[in-house]
């Protein structure tokens, strides 16, 4: 088992934190819940910062923490990659030597990428001889990231590294992300606010509320959870996993196959093979009893009602939770509509998807 595994419990003032998760090898998990809410202590209870009242951490069958035995390995035993908002790099280094500092700290693990891997993914390769205190923010965070990644981390922790930045140097850092995460044969845990930097990057995602777990699971599965609070707001939305079955260059359109069915995208340049990630808002959905005939709609597929509820107390509005041949979706309708259509759980129905977008 090359798991990461933890239960921890510890409790500080009026916060009590009690969790029990696992986060397999590869891919990303993502922590998102309200402030508060006890993301930020979990990393530093994973990384060796802080330690828990009870519980325990493994990772690939070695105990990092156990309260039963008093085993707390500390921080640099762990070997843990730890990025935060802040890039906290070397000013009197240029950009090569701050991640030379990386593999410096290998200490005998096999490395996971070598400088020249990491370099291009990262767009390093113009800043490599350029001092650090004259990069931008976005700059110094891929510097940050490609420093943590050369220390040949087993585990590496992200704590909202995009959230003190711009939109254009957000934009910069999400790309060089989603070119090097989906690589890493480590566990990765990401915390975030943003649950589009959850659409984009995570493989799973935990939502947490007052130190407690209250959604587990892939990353679609959870932000199409219609109990989850950021499910009854306006921008509610689902997320399907799908990989480009053709493109129709002519009409600038994609098709993509995903479990339960296909839909049609605008292309944006995408490639027949690619595995995309497509965000479908739930006010963009509606709903039918029988297949429309003759309409401009051409994303319509077959579902079943798996829940109905007010997206709040004494609103128009419904939240419709649909499963769409094993891939959850969401749709707001008026509980007008609901009402004249008899909608009901357990019914077959079609969902119109008005639009769609691929996550950038």
């Amino acid at each position: 088992m090359k798991d990461l595994a933890a239960s921890l419990y510890l409790q500080r003032d009026a916060f009590t934190l009690d969790v029990d998760f696992v986060v397999p090898p590869g891919g990303v998990c993502t922590l998102s819940g309200p402030s508060g809410s006890g993301k930020t202590t979990i990393l530093r209870c994973l990384a060796g910062l802080e330690r828990p009242a009870r519980g325990f951490i493994t990772l690939a069958g070695e105990t990092w923490f156990d309260s039963g035995d008093g085993r707390d390995l500390s921080p640099h035993q762990r070997g843990v990659g730890y990025v935060t908002q802040v890039a906290y790099l070397f000013p009197h280094l240029p950009v090569r030597e701050n991640l030379r500092f990386g593999l410096q700290r290998v200490r005998g693990r096999p490395p996971i990428v070598t400088l020249e891997e990491i370099v291009a993914p990262l767009g390093l390769e113009a800043l490599l001889d350029r001092e650090v205190t004259y990069l931008s923010g976005g700059e110094r965070q891929r510097v940050a990231i490609g420093r943590a990644l050369l220390a040949s981390p087993r585990l590496l922790l992200l704590d909202e590294p995009v959230s003190a930045l711009d939109y254009a140097a957000k934009a910069e850092v999400m790309t060089a992300l989603e070119r090097v995460l989906d690589r890493l044969p480590i566990p990765c845990v990401y915390v975030s606010h943003d649950l589009r930097e959850a659409a984009r990057l995570a493989d799973r995602m935990i939502w947490l509320d007052r130190g407690r777990i209250m959604a587990h699971g892939p990353v679609q599965d959870v932000l199409s959870d219609p109990r989850l609070p950021f499910a009854q707001t306006e921008e509610a939305e689902s997320l399907l996993v799908g990989r480009v079955r053709s493109v129709d260059t002519d009409e600038g359109l994609a098709c993509v196959d995903f479990p339960g069915g296909e839909l049609w995208i605008a292309a944006e340049e995408l490639g027949a093979g690619a595995e995309v990630r497509v965000q479908i808002r739930a006010r963009d959905v509606s709903l039918a009893l029988e297949r429309p005939r003759a309409i401009s709609v051409l994303n319509i597929l077959e579902a079943r009602i798996t829940s109905l509820d007010a997206a709040e107390r004494e609103s128009s509005q419904l939240l419709v939770g649909l499963d769409v041949g094993g891939s959850a979706l969401l749709s707001r309708v008026t509980r007008r509509s609901a009402l004249e259509l008899g909608l009901r759980e357990g019914q077959r129905v079609f969902a119109l998807v008005k639009s769609a977008a691929i996550t950038r």
